[in-house]
């Protein structure tokens, strides 16, 4: 071999480390002219500089969030389902799929973390696999108004009920870490997470990721059989029709699975913006509901307005963001809505003072407004835009975390 061949050979080994920018500088220099007159090199060295550019940390290989849904809206666009999920169930088959995608990544020390669930101030702790416990019990709510099976295990004590165990090798979380029972109109669900929990604390975690991902199918399934969504779902503190009963499940599944992509370091999306909306306006369109429950819970003040009086209050909200809109929410009864393309409109007294203005407006992020409804944000720490009466505003803020339940 000719020395100007040893020589060519010898650069030509530069090439990995010169497309990377790890070449020394004389190196460097030394293999840049020796391919202005060696074309095999060049375009060798070409090759590898684009390749070196899909390792840059700039641009992460993650797919986009959003990919799913086009890549579903492209397919029934070229072939319509034959039994179409109704607009109502869209979010809760997304939110699912997503937490899904997030549980199958995960491996045996992942499921083990354990997230913490912010709650009026508090943190509840469970792992990953708790979590679907408790999201299998509520959804088992949708199961039986649907005529599926309960998938909560029969009560203690009960005929056949066996006795389950916890999972060799998984260390216990202590007592005063996890979510203390809650009594009360919420009773039915602690008791129904506690039992769903206990009962598969003996399988492993991707069994329990399987049954709750089956159910979730089942859901849907049933779902598109009852277009209409008018059947009713007793939670056993509230009832909501079906369709709304979706919704909120997808807001839940949404939330817990962020809780749980926080302690596993594991990047999550915020729901679609058409879903992100159903999600604010099924928020808004509880909360005179809300409001209701903060005020039995507090005594009236001397000359505070009537609910159906005259003097009937109401507080225009502005949900900022993707998912965003407009609505006049009613502070003394009635019920909500919002015009197409989110213009303002309601339902229920007409607002007392002259002209029909709101008593006060605020402004909020939707992503934020969703978190405060979960109790996972403190009302008196929220980022808000505010005009008119502050009391008002702040009456609105702490009904929001109501609507939230263990």
């Amino acid at each position: 071999m000719s020395s100007t061949e040893e020589q060519h050979d010898a650069l030509r080994s530069l090439l990995g480390a010169w497309a990377l920018g790890a070449c020394p500088t004389r190196e460097a220099a030394e293999l840049e002219l020796h391919m202005r007159g060696c074309p095999e090199c060049a375009e060798e060295a070409a090759r590898l500089h684009e390749a070196a550019g899909w390792l840059s940390l700039d641009e992460p290989l993650d797919q986009p969030g959003s990919l799913r849904q086009q890549v579903l809206d492209w397919c029934l666009a070229r072939r319509p389902a034959e039994l179409p999920v109704p607009a109502w169930g869209m979010p809760y088959t997304a939110e699912t799929a997503k937490l899904d995608a997030l549980l199958r990544d995960l491996g045996p020390e992942e499921w083990q973390e354990v997230a913490e669930l912010p709650w009026h101030g508090g943190s509840g702790r469970l792992r990953p696999a708790e979590v679907l416990g408790h999201l299998t019990a509520v959804d088992g709510f949708l199961a039986l108004a649907l005529g599926l099976p309960d998938p909560v295990p029969a009560a203690p004590g009960a005929p056949g009920t066996p006795v389950a165990s916890r999972t060799p090798g998984a260390p216990a979380v202590p007592a005063e870490r996890r979510v203390p029972p809650q009594g009360g109109p919420y009773a039915a669900i602690s008791d129904r997470t506690a039992r769903m929990i206990a009962g598969q604390s003996a399988l492993p975690p991707q069994s329990v990721r399987a049954r709750w991902r089956q159910q979730s199918h089942d859901l849907v399934r049933s779902a598109a059989l009852a277009p209409q969504g008018n059947t009713p779902v007793d939670y056993g503190f509230t009832v909501l029709p079906l369709r709304d009963a979706f919704v909120d499940r997808a807001f839940e599944c949404y939330v817990h699975g962020e809780d749980v992509a926080r302690a596993v370091a594991y990047p999550y999306d915020p729901p679609a913006p058409q879903h992100l909306r159903q999600m604010v306006e099924l928020v808004v369109r509880l909360l005179p509901r809300a409001l209701a429950g903060l005020r039995a819970a507090q005594p009236q003040p001397v000359g505070a307005p009537a609910g159906n009086g005259p003097t009937a209050r109401r507080l225009r909200l502005v949900v900022d963001g993707p998912g965003g809109g407009e609505w006049l929410v009613p502070l003394d009864g009635g019920d909500v809505t919002a015009g197409p393309g989110g213009t303002v409109g309601t339902v229920g007294p007409e607002s007392g003072p002259p002209g029909g203005e709101p008593v006060a407006s605020m402004a909020v992020d939707g992503l934020e407004l969703c978190q405060l409804a979960a109790a996972h944000r403190d009302p008196d720490r929220l980022p808000v835009g505010e005009h008119g009466d502050r009391a008002a505003i702040r009456e609105v803020l702490h009904a929001l975390p109501l609507l939230s339940r263990p």
